[in-house]
């Protein structure tokens, strides 16, 4: 399976998930206005990978902004780990980063592993 690269640019994030290691990386801003049409790819390549049984994944979170649309889709993205960990015996890892002094980031952090069975490493950061 071939890797999934988005480059950084105004509004969206770096997006970088690499198949044969299963870690996931999606970094930087993310407001773009068609959250749904931009994030669609992402999906697309996601399900692939993930109908392969048995993987390790490692999802690395490290954002600095995302607006309530961005926020949406990465509830979608946890929904497709919490049931790729359930159901095809995966072994699923979300890292979420932070800025130490950034509570917001933090709290997103927090509420996706309410809303989710996940468990997700919150990791703070100074640059």
């Amino acid at each position: 399976m071939e890797d999934f690269y988005n480059p950084p640019d105004h509004f969206i994030p770096e997006i970088r998930f690499k198949a044969a290691t299963g870690e996931l990386t999606i970094s930087g801003e993310s407001f773009h206005e068609y959250s749904v049409e931009f994030y669609q790819p992402v999906f697309d390549w996601l399900r692939r990978f993930l109908s392969i049984p048995n993987q390790k994944v490692t999802m690395n979170f490290r954002m600095s902004y995302f607006n309530t649309n961005t926020s949406r889709r990465f509830l979608e993205v946890f929904d497709m780990l919490e049931e790729y960990e359930r159901n095809n015996n995966g072994s699923v890892t979300v890292n979420w980063y932070y800025k130490a002094h950034d509570v917001d980031m933090k709290e997103s952090g927090e509420e996706y592993m309410a809303d989710t069975n996940l468990s997700i490493n919150l990791i703070p950061y100074t640059l």
